[in-house]
């Protein structure tokens, strides 16, 4: 069995990140990067069914150079292989581009399973691994909480709203984790010492056939400084609930 966990790396959402802006690009200067929190739930999940089931799993990466940062961390926690999809010129808005190359390198590695998390923290968009499945005409399971392996099947709890549904379906199949699935290992030193030395497979994008982004970002801008509170005079909070009335009025004028 194969196991493919895509995983994406972001900036790290607690790093002081002082960018400037320079046309349609943000300088990553001072920026810490690491894999999607959500994606370690995705990676976790895989070397789990790995260790109970004799899997080989796969962690593939899209992007520049610097996310085989994030592959030796997979490299670390335990996976067989990894592939990094160099892509320069990779854009996290297009959804639409980056699932058809994720699409087109899977059905390279014709994979049993696939995991990725449920939602990256950079773009906040969960739609990339929908698009995924529907592209290699396979299964998504979005939100999984628990996934167990039966008799060649795989079910699957996951949450919607109000509860959750128990699903169970064949292989292949994509599934999507959320922070309730497990509970991440840290790379242990051991691992990220020989993650150093391992073999990254480094595959051009320019050789999936895949047509050029349709999303060109042509400017960045921050956004504009926030006004100053105002304080609403009044002798009584009677009278300080009237102007505020008359302000949202005639001033906002949204009511």
């Amino acid at each position: 069995m194969k196991i493919a966990v895509l995983i994406k790396q972001v900036p790290d959402t607690e790093t002081q990140i002082a960018s400037k802006i320079s046309g349609n690009q943000i300088s990553e200067a001072g920026i810490k990067w690491i894999v999607s929190p959500f994606d370690e739930h995705a990676l976790e999940e895989a070397l789990r069914i790995k260790e109970k089931h004799q899997a080989e799993v796969v962690a593939i990466s899209l992007g520049p150079d610097r996310v085989q940062e994030a592959l030796r961390t997979a490299y670390a926690l335990g996976v067989d292989r990894v592939v990094h999809i160099k892509d320069d010129s990779y854009n996290v808005l297009d959804i639409f581009y980056t699932a058809n190359v994720l699409a087109a390198y899977l059905k390279q590695e014709n994979p049993d399973i696939i995991f990725t998390g449920n939602i990256a923290i950079d773009s906040q968009s969960s739609m990339v691994p929908t698009m995924v499945a529907q592209l290699l005409n396979i299964p998504s399971v979005i939100q999984a909480i628990k996934v167990e392996m039966i008799n060649n099947k795989i079910k699957i709890t996951r949450e919607i709203e109000g509860g959750i549904a128990d699903v169970e379906v064949d292989m292949p199949v994509l599934i999507t984790a959320t922070k309730k699935l497990n509970e991440p290992k840290y790379p242990p030193l051991k691992g990220i010492l020989a993650a150093k030395k391992k073999t990254i497979n480094v595959v051009q994008v320019n050789t999936l056939g895949i047509s050029v982004p349709k999303i060109e970002i042509l400017g960045l801008e921050p956004p504009p400084p926030r006004p100053p509170g105002r304080i609403i005079d009044g002798a009584s909070p009677e009278e300080k609930a009237k102007e505020l009335v008359r302000l949202l009025k005639e001033e906002a004028k949204v009511i």
